[in-house]
């Protein structure tokens, strides 16, 4: 049985979107954001304190997008990763770290120093720029994704999950008004998917019955 470590909304999303792609038993288990500060028993699962933490077996992994290439490489038959010899395999794992090490990350400062610093930490500077870093690297997609439903190799991949997720984010963080249309239409296409739609429905579930609530608390981070 795999378990997964997750809070609501955070990137341990795109794993539990990719197990519910797959069709893969998992169990869930549910942590307040963030846990290094709200549960610090969690420090002795993963020392860092970050979700997600996913273990199948002895294996521990607690990098989302590898999670992704792991669970897709490993149980997914082809379906949700592409072949080394497939002439799209590049692209492949291009775009699934781009979606953590380029679109993810300035979203983390945002969130950081506009909303979960206390007020006289925050910088609404520092939130402007990387707003403004993370719009102009999300210009990169507009041309990929102008008249496809898919990032790369013709169909619905892992980097997909992980393009989707740091969509996902940026709208959580009231950015979407300023998306491309290509990736405003691709966004939409991703959340009308049966699998998307499971893994929130897996995570309120989760959370309700589990007692964590889905509202990140403030506070200043280490």
């Amino acid at each position: 049985m795999i378990t997964l470590y997750h809070c609501i909304a955070a990137r341990s999303f795109r794993p539990l979107w990719a197990l519910e792609e797959l069709g893969l038993p998992y169990e869930l288990k549910m942590l307040p954001f963030p846990p290094r500060a709200h549960e610090r028993s969690f420090l002795a699962v993963n020392p860092l304190g970050t979700v997600p933490a996913m273990f199948d077996g002895e294996l521990r992994m607690t990098e989302s997008s590898a999670i992704c290439q792991y669970l897709g490489a490993r149980y997914g038959d082809g379906r949700l990763d592409v072949a080394v010899s497939d002439p799209d395999f590049g692209a492949y794992l291009n775009w699934l770290h781009f979606g953590e090490a380029t679109l993810t990350f300035p979203q983390t400062l945002i969130l950081r120093y506009e909303r979960f610093e206390p007020p006289e930490r925050q910088s609404p500077q520092v939130a402007h720029d990387y707003k403004r870093w993370f719009l102009g690297r999300l210009r990169t997609l507009e041309p990929v994704l102008d008249g496809r439903s898919a990032i790369c190799a013709g169909r619905f991949t892992m980097a997909d999950i992980s393009v989707g997720y740091a969509l996902l984010l940026a709208e959580y963080l009231g950015l979407a008004g300023e998306f491309p249309p290509a990736v405003a239409r691709y966004l939409e296409s991703l959340k009308e998917r049966p699998a998307f739609r499971r893994a929130q429905e897996a995570e309120a579930a989760a959370a309700g019955e589990q007692g964590v609530s889905t509202v990140p608390a403030p506070l200043t981070l280490p």
